[in-house]
């Protein structure tokens, strides 16, 4: 049992290597330790120095010889054992990423309180933590935990807190930050903008070819081309020619589909920023990349070269995303912001939830315990015994820190759970789509003479590239615009909820209560159920005085979830969701994924998120690059085998680029 506690607490949180000792190579004041309780002598001991050793095993009787192998089976077993589940729990922190030992940041008792109407919001209670370098981090948590804004801190970007944050050296290290919303200037091109951020490795390329053409440098050229080769190194360029720069940059605008190259940012709708503020972020190819939700508003297929691109980078990423593949694919670790507290597990997303889930048990059981305690010393002052006022004044102290500890306590939210009223039991005909047509107010074809038919019990699943229709199609189904040529046929038991991408239509002065229920105390389902707003509502994680909130100060997230729960009250039996899933958090995801899993209806969720399209989609509806609409029975990961048996992926080099000058 020693053997086995020194192995698991060998397991250094520094260099996050396992290294289990065996019984000979553990040293405690020159003496080696053993686990068998058997004699190796006439006399039993469980230490002795190494000769002694020696010396004993040539007098062991055969006997006590088997014992002592037996016994040192037995440990070999426990010490695979113990290696086997430690490796489960954090098998992400095995692979090697050339992550070094110091630190990217250490912060020490964070402190941040934000000032809201009623009450102020401690943000961070007194936080301490620190960001290896060459870690691959995903920031999770509930929204308005506080992630942007730690975010924003680490940047530099929000001074307004207190503690210590030590951060990169700026001369050494270069941090790229990307926002949830970035900033672009509004006179440049979406092409301007992006070779910014390449203007420094471009002039520092031109400059070491320049050097390599020279027959003979003096001492100043050659220090000058030893840094610039230490420079072109480190941003991963060889320095032979600018057009290694040229494919890097094009790579990245193919890949993440960035609008055309000659627009003006300030035509540009938000999406269409973000993927432009991306694009210019991974060209300028930092040492740290800290991104604020960086899966919202690209494509699966923008999602998975993105995946690809973390995984393979050489520095520290910290990124806030509800992207499950990423945070169970790339992540080396989860740091999760909760109740004013940032935890940090060594794992991926499943290591992690098994985790959370054993940490939320012991939290639970600490309340409980303190409950009882609060109740044993109410019931001693309650009595107040003759002869003990003394003891019984410490008691009453005792009872009032108690008291005051689990009012001051952040409480532990309860589970929600989302349940959508039950509707209308649908027809034979759900939806039929015959022969549609529609081409954009810019004269671009969307799609031409689609047709595909909706079934009972159907989750379909719409992908493909920004810009592609989907959103329109959604829209035609709705009713909101009509098509150019065809028509689409809705079942007469059908009732449609539609949630659309953009959710402006809030009343921004209304609390959160009030906007979800809209006057209602219960919903009542077409089987003659009834379910309590408040309920209702907290399933949302709108929980206790989150429900009387201004919509105002909602943060996207929240919004998201007021849209949703508004719409799923009216008890639908058919839904259309455009990008369900974005600023959500990862505990409403599986909350809103389960109400789905048990909907006694149908849906057309338009999402990039993967991890959603293959739990929930049984069909999928593909806009493909070359405008093929393709329809597939199955999900997401089924339909990409298919695809790539199909259509072999397109050789990078024939697609069209742009040419640095």
């Amino acid at each position: 049992r020693r053997a086995v506690n020194r192995a698991c607490s060998s397991w250094s949180s520094r260099t996050r290597s396992f290294k289990p000792y065996t019984p000979t190579s553990y040293s405690s004041s020159s003496y080696n330790v053993y686990t068998t309780t058997y004699p190796l002598t006439s006399t039993r001991f469980y230490g002795s120095k190494s000769k002694n050793l020696k010396e004993s095993k040539t007098k062991l009787s055969k006997d006590d010889e088997n014992k002592y192998k037996q016994q040192k089976n037995k440990y070999k077993s426990t010490q695979e054992k113990v290696s086997l589940a430690s490796s489960e729990g954090i098998a992400k922190t095995f692979k090697n990423r050339g992550r070094g030992l110091s630190p990217e940041w250490v912060v020490q008792d964070l402190h941040k309180v934000i000032h809201q109407q009623r009450k102020d919001r401690v943000l961070f209670d007194d936080c301490s933590f620190s960001v290896p370098q060459g870690s691959k981090i995903g920031i999770v948590g509930p929204n308005g935990a506080g992630k942007s804004s730690l975010l924003r801190i680490l940047s530099g970007e929000d001074p307004d807190y207190q503690g210590e944050v030590n951060g990169p050296d700026p001369e050494k290290r270069r941090v790229g930050y990307l926002p949830q919303e970035p900033e672009l200037d509004p006179n440049k091109t979406v092409m301007e903008i992006i070779l910014e951020a390449v203007a420094e490795q471009r002039e520092a390329l031109e400059r070491f070819i320049e050097l390599n053409e020279e027959d003979e440098l003096d001492e100043e050229e050659s220090e000058e081309h030893e840094q610039l080769e230490q420079k072109l190194k480190a941003w991963g360029l060889r320095g032979e020619s600018l057009d290694e720069l040229t494919w890097r940059i094009n790579r990245a605008i193919v890949a993440l589909r960035t609008p055309d190259r000659d627009r003006l940012s300030s035509t540009l709708s938000g999406g269409e920023k973000r993927r432009v503020a991306m694009c210019r972020t991974l060209c300028a190819h930092p040492d740290v990349l800290l991104i604020d939700e960086p899966t919202n508003h690209l494509d699966s297929e923008s999602v998975s070269w993105l995946e690809q691109f973390l995984d393979e980078f050489k520095g520290t990423v910290l990124a806030i995303t509800h992207d499950r593949y990423f945070l169970e694919n790339v992540a080396d670790c989860i740091m999760e912001v909760d109740r004013g507290q940032v935890y940090t597990f060594n794992g991926n997303y499943s290591a992690w939830l098994k985790w959370k889930q054993s940490r939320l048990d012991l939290e639970s059981k600490r309340d409980q315990h303190r409950q009882r305690q609060m109740e044993t010393e109410l019931e001693w002052i309650s009595k107040n015994p003759r002869g003990g006022v003394k003891k019984s004044k410490s008691r009453v102290k005792r009872y009032e820190d108690l008291v005051k500890e689990h009012e001051t306590r952040q409480k532990l939210p309860e589970p929600g759970r989302i349940v959508i009223p039950a509707g209308k039991r649908l027809g034979d005909i759900v939806l039929r789509v015959h022969n549609v047509s529609k081409t954009s107010d810019q004269g671009k074809t969307l799609f031409d003479d689609l047709s595909f038919s909706l079934e009972k019990g159907v989750m379909l699943g719409i992908i493909g590239p920004n810009g592609a229709g989907k959103t329109t199609l959604l829209r035609i189904i709705s009713g909101e615009t009509t098509a150019d040529e065809g028509r689409v046929e809705i079942g007469d038991s059908v009732e449609l909820g539609y949630v659309a991408q953009i959710r402006s239509t809030l009343r921004e002065e209304h609390t959160v209560y009030e906007e979800i229920s809209e006057g209602q105390e219960e919903i009542k389902s077409k089987d003659g159920s009834s379910l309590s707003m408040r309920l209702f509502v907290a399933a949302f994680n709108f929980q206790g005085e989150m429900q009387q909130r201004k919509v105002k100060v909602l943060s996207g997230g929240e919004r998201n979830r007021v849209h949703l729960a508004k719409m799923l009250k009216k008890g639908p039996n058919v839904i259309l969701l455009d990008e369900p899933t974005n600023d959500l958090d990862v505990d409403v995801l599986r909350n809103l994924e389960e109400a789905l899993v048990n909907f006694i209806g149908s849906a057309v969720i338009v999402t990039h998120d993967r991890w959603f399209l293959d739990r929930i989609c049984t069909a999928i509806l593909a806009f493909e690059e070359d405008g093929e609409v393709v329809f597939f029975n199955g999900n997401y990961s089924e339909y990409r085998e298919d695809k790539e048996r199909r259509k072999p992926e397109e050789d990078f080099e024939q697609k069209k680029f742009v040419t640095i000058k």
